[in-house]
């Protein structure tokens, strides 16, 4: 119901703006470059996102079918099911569903996107087997979707790649400031959804769970901190794309030992990958396109200008405004909310505070609506409850961390 009314609010919205443009602005293009955005959007969801996807989906299906009957995913469940039995009480223990939120999990923090989709997807499914309610999102599917929209990345590849890209000086400087935004972001997804499900989120486990993976990120800082950036960049490289070739050979290798036909485990979980893609193609074309007509009709822009000018009656030291256009962008649109960090760099300067700000902004949450679309459309999810609040509050806590500690490194 959340989804229907903001879907609707798209086109309402970019009506009555790209009237005013018409009327006041005499833009009359204004309604070919929104008709335009329908025709792109619905374009880009296909070729740019279903089809690409349906390949890598084909792929990593086919592997965690591998690792599923090599028992891989039942030993990754047996590790973390103390902790997940606090956060996802309604996971049976010892079910499959708990490595696969591990391997999601393990996926993003190591920015490692392609991977990280079809695990998401495999690990929806199997929240929805023991959904009794179909059509309605379970307490554990909403506390999955929020943790996956907090975005935790510890190796942010993409985001020190494209710094190296623009000519900034030390592209890994905003490595530190970024480890610690997008762990707000997650603890704040924690604290908000286990408050509204009344979960047991102060005891010792959950506690000694979110100090441990504080004490990693702190050595993960330490030992960057202490190597030249282009070192740090090299490692951060190798170390993800190591970690994924690992566990390919890790599901391989488990499932021969195991006397598992490897290669008839890899074709029976592969042919659910092109079935899934097809299947959230219609929810991604609907999300994509109120977006991008959103976006074409000026709506964005007004947006972001109210909120310059609200920032700046209440601020003195108002740069920290002229990034929150990424900020407001990374929930609707991964590549819009890129295509702006990437602006800021070349308008800035890629050294510049505003620079860095929206890379912190970039890799302290990750895209909101898309996730829920692509999520909860994958299995038929159409009553959200609260899943879009919990991922938009967990994207606020992100951003107020990424302002707040962008000014503690960078002034």
């Amino acid at each position: 119901m959340v989804l229907n009314y903001i879907w609707i609010g798209f086109f309402v919205i970019s009506l009555f703006v790209a009237i005013g443009h018409a009327l006041f602005m005499h833009d009359t293009s204004v309604f070919e470059r929104v008709v335009s955005s329908t025709f792109e959007m619905s374009e880009f969801a296909v070729m740019n996102i279903a089809l690409p996807l349906s390949g890598v989906m084909i792929l990593w299906l086919g592997l965690m079918n591998i690792g599923e009957k090599a028992g891989a995913i039942n030993f990754l469940s047996k590790i973390i099911g103390p902790f997940f039995s606090k956060l996802f009480p309604e996971i049976p223990k010892d079910h499959p569903a708990s490595g696969l939120l591990v391997m999601n999990f393990a996926a993003n923090m190591l920015g490692l996107d392609n991977a990280a989709t079809p695990m998401g997807l495999k690990a929806m499914e199997s929240l929805q087997e023991i959904n009794p309610k179909k059509e309605e999102a379970s307490n554990a599917q909403i506390m999955f979707l929020a943790l996956n929209t907090s975005g935790l990345t510890i190796i942010p590849i993409t985001i020190l790649a494209q710094r190296a890209i623009m000519g900034a000086s030390n592209p890994t400087d905003v490595f530190v400031p970024l480890l610690i935004s997008t762990f707000f972001s997650t603890l704040t997804a924690i604290l908000y959804v286990g408050i509204r499900q009344r979960l047991d989120i102060w005891n010792r486990v959950v506690i000694g769970w979110i100090l441990g993976i504080a004490l990693l990120i702190s050595l993960i800082v330490y030992a960057i901190s202490h190597v030249p950036g282009g070192v740090a960049f090299s490692i951060s490289k190798v170390g993800g794309n190591f970690i994924l070739f690992l566990i390919i050979m890790l599901f391989v290798c488990a499932g021969a030992l195991k006397r598992v036909n490897v290669y008839e485990a890899f074709i029976d979980g592969a042919k659910k990958g092109f079935e899934t893609s097809v299947r959230i193609l219609p929810y991604l074309v609907g999300m994509l396109v109120g977006i991008g007509v959103f976006r074409a009709s000026g709506a964005m822009d007004l947006l972001c200008d109210a909120l310059t000018s609200l920032f700046s009656f209440f601020f003195s030291d108002t740069r920290f405004v002229d990034a929150l256009p990424t900020a407001i962008m990374k929930p609707l649109s991964g590549s819009g909310a890129k295509a702006m960090m990437v602006e800021a760099m070349k308008t800035y300067g890629p050294d510049s505070f505003v620079a860095r700000l929206t890379c912190l902004f970039q890799g302290a949450a990750d895209t909101t609506f898309y996730i829920i679309a692509l999520y909860f459309g994958s299995v038929g999810i159409k009553k959200t409850r609260y899943a879009v609040t919990a991922g938009l509050v967990a994207d606020l806590g992100g951003v107020v961390a990424a302002i707040i500690v962008a000014y503690l490194f960078f002034g």
